[in-house]
Parts: C-alpha cells; structure tokens; sequence
C-alpha cells in the first residue's frame, strides 16, 4: 500500500513536461496568499461593569435567571470577594487563549480608570493589537448615540462613555468584545464613525494628489474589529440553562459551553449526562489522544471550515489567519451565534460576517460531541476504561476522496479542505491525507489557490 503511494507521487514528480512553467505559476500564487502584515495581539484590557447586588434601572429579570459570571455565581459571596474572583477567572479564560499578552483590569471603573488602562495597554502594545473587553451587565443599556456607561467615583452615577473617546485612548489596531445589551448600537456608531473618516480620508487623498504627492494615507479604521453580544434592538438572553455572560463563555470557553447547551437540548439529559459530569471530561485541550483534546481539534478544524466555505477569501485571510487570539475568537464567535439564536439573539461583528448557525458541519459537531459525552460515564468510572476516537475524521476524508471522483475547476470547492489541511498533523491520518491532497492539487493551479487560500 505505501509503496504504491510512493509510486504514485514518484510518477507525478517525474511527469514534469511543464514543470518550470507550473512552478513559476505556483510561485505567483504563494505570494498572492502570503501574509504581509502578521499582528499580534499584546496588550488585554478588561473592564467589568457589574455592581453587584444593584440590577441597572432598565433591566427587567426574570426568575429563575441566568445568573453566571466567568462560571461564578456572583450571589454565593461577598460582592466584593465576587467581583475580584469574576475578573480573575475573566484573565484566565483569555489567557488559554493568548498567554503571552499583557492583561490589565478594572473593575466597576470611573471614566479615569478606563482612560489610564487604553492608554497603558496602547503603550504596552505599541504597534501590535490591543483587546478591550467590556462587561457591562450591571449598567444600563448602551445609548443611541452608541455610549456606554462606567461609574462616577461614589457609584452613585453611571457616567456615559463615547466610543470615540474610547477609540482616541485605545488607538489601533484594536479588538472590542462587547458583552451587553443592544451592543449592535455601538457597532452602528462605529459605522457612522468609518464613513465619516472615509470621507475625510478622500478629501485628503484628492488634495495629496493636488499637490503631487504620492504618500498614501493611512486609514485608521481598517485595524478595528469589534464583536458585540446582541443587535441594536436585542436584550441579552436570561435563559438559566445559559450563564449570564454566555457571549464571553462561547468566545473564551467554548468546549464547556458547547456540550452544556448540546446535552441540555438532546436526550442525553436522561442518560445521566450532567453539567458536573461534563466540566470533568478527561483529558487536556492540548492533547488529541484525550478526549477533551480530541473534541477542541474537531472543533476547531469545523469551524474554520465554516468559516473558509462562508467568508469571501480576503477576510477569511484577515480574521482567521492574521492574528491567534482574533481567529480563536471569531472562531469561537461562530459557536455564540449558533447558542444564542436559539435565544432570540443575533451576536453582532465588524467586518461583518454572514449567519453561519444553521451551516451542516454543525451536525458533524453535534454527532462528535454525542459519541465522546455517550463514552463519558464508564470513563469516569472506570480509569482504565479505553476511549474510543472519534470517527470525524476519517469520515471527512472519504467525503474530500468522493468529491475528488466527480470534481473539477467548474464545481463548488471541497468543503472539507481546511479539514484536510488539519489532519496533515495526525500522525493516524496523515498519509492519507497526503495522497488525497496531492490528488487535489494535480487537478491544476486553481486547487493549490484554494489550498493556498485556507492558509494552515
């Protein structure tokens, strides 16, 4: 078996009558898909709004409500004791995901404290990416005007805060998670802020060409990119199966929150499938051998490929290839649409993304997920009971090997080729992989684009 792979790709590599011309072409593409500008994201300000023990005067909660925060009852201590413990789990959270980042915090802030914090995190990043994250769960509601609220130093105020003002503290390039109600009023802030400096942006462009100079201005607004929990016009869910902050769980714990709201929907609930039996899967995130491990790699590689199916290239290149922390969280932004529009709720971005929550490779996702939770019992039970892998993707690869039988140039691309480009790092899967996807990339220079634009 392996010598006749061996001999196949020997043949390919022989069969060279172009090869030079095939090379310089191929040379092209991996240039065109090259990243110019990498960022990184360095610096994390994390601000709390939640004053604990006070509801904002425009809340109306129901009972029994969504009452977590960072997966910590804000009730069950001091609020005090709370906060602190919700901020530290906040950092935790982020920092699976971006370890190496500078995190700074404030919580229940006055209008000072943010300024000094976007400030410092700017000086920290200098030229790479800083992260704003807002909780403003125990204020009101942001205004039309697109403001959010902070603290006056008595808490006997909330104080306004312009987007504007915070855009000037923060500079960019930037990411803003914006975990509150009617967050879709920002973004539209934001909006109108970008037309309004495009404009300016063309005025200036049509008088440097006045003058013959052939400096491009800089357009600010093309490094900021924000993600907001809910439309314009939405509240946030107050579902008690979901916790309080489930747009940040989705975002910074996704696996947890994943198979909580999966179990709670399926029949698996009356299998004795629980949320304590869930939060003690074996296993490490790192490690595919675990299941644990195992389930994060499936679901990374599915929703980067709902992503790659669903984006136009250059924004699947920008927001899922450019930057760790900013894929991880589109990635995982995709995860939130899904849960919270079962809520009535429509997580909101920009750039703004196209709905993906009803994509097929969510099935894929659930069918992963039910097998491992299925096996979870007799694995908690048993130490030494052995777990079974997951068959996702094996059965991925046979539907990339159906498409190569019937495909061609003229037909939709493989859905399943950033899954491909996953498996390469199985050691299971890997030869496999490597003769379908030389298959693939034989059928001309369109394919090596297109493997070329997923970009692993």
């Amino acid at each position: 078996m392996f010598a006749s792979h061996c001999h196949a790709a020997q043949e390919r590599h022989d069969a060279g009558d172009d090869a030079g011309e095939r090379r310089a072409l191929d040379h092209g593409l991996v240039s065109k898909w090259r990243q110019k500008d990498k960022l990184k994201t360095t610096a994390v300000a994390l601000v709390l709004c939640l004053n604990i023990g006070v509801d904002p005067p425009d809340v109306i909660k129901i009972s029994p409500c969504a009452r977590l925060e960072c997966w910590v009852d804000p009730l069950s201590m001091q609020p005090a004791k709370a906060l602190e413990t919700i901020g530290k789990n906040l950092q935790a959270q982020y920092e699976r995901w971006q370890p190496r980042a500078k995190y700074k915090m404030h919580l229940d802030p006055t209008m000072e404290d943010v300024k000094k914090l976007c400030i410092s995190c700017r000086r920290t990043a200098k030229n790479e990416r800083v992260l704003f994250h807002y909780n403003g769960h125990g204020v009101p509601r942001p205004t039309v005007n697109g403001e959010i609220w902070v603290f006056n130093s008595r808490y006997t105020q909330y104080i306004p805060l312009s987007m504007y003002e915070l855009q000037t503290w923060l500079s960019t390039p930037c990411i803003y998670v914006l975990d509150c109600s009617a967050a879709g009023l920002i973004i539209n802030n934001f909006k109108a802020m970008l037309e309004q400096r495009q404009q300016q942006l063309a005025v200036q462009q049509q008088q440097a060409a006045a003058t013959a100079s052939s400096m491009a201005v800089p357009d600010p607004m093309r490094e900021i990119i924000v993600l907001g929990a809910c439309g314009a016009n939405e509240l946030l869910p107050q579902n008690p199966d979901l916790p309080a902050d489930v747009f940040t769980a989705c975002l910074t714990t996704p696996i947890k929150v994943a198979l909580r709201w999966f179990c709670s929907r399926s029949l698996l609930k009356h299998d004795g499938i629980s949320k304590e039996l869930i939060d003690r899967i074996p296993g490490r995130q790192t490690d595919r051998k675990t299941p644990l491990g195992e389930l994060n790699w499936i679901f990374t590689a599915i929703t980067d490929t709902i992503a790659w199916n669903s984006l136009p290239r250059a924004l699947f290149q920008k927001l899922f290839r450019q930057d760790l922390l900013v894929a991880s969280l589109f990635r995982n932004f995709l995860l939130a649409e899904r849960i919270m529009a079962a809520s009535n709720c429509s997580p909101v971005s920009y750039p703004r993304l196209p709905p993906t929550h009803q994509h097929p490779m969510w099935q894929a996702w659930d069918l992963a997920a039910e097998m491992c939770l299925l096996q979870l019992p007799g694995l908690l039970a048993d130490p030494n009971a052995e777990f079974t892998p997951s068959s996702f993707f094996s059965e991925q690869l046979t539907a990339f090997e159906l498409w190569l039988a019937h495909g061609s140039a003229d037909k939709k691309p493989p859905e399943q080729l950033p899954i491909v480009l996953q498996v390469l790092l199985s050691q299971v899967h890997r030869l496999r992989a490597l003769v379908l996807l030389g298959r693939f990339l034989d059928m001309g220079s369109w394919a090596v684009d297109l493997v070329l634009s997923v970009g692993i």
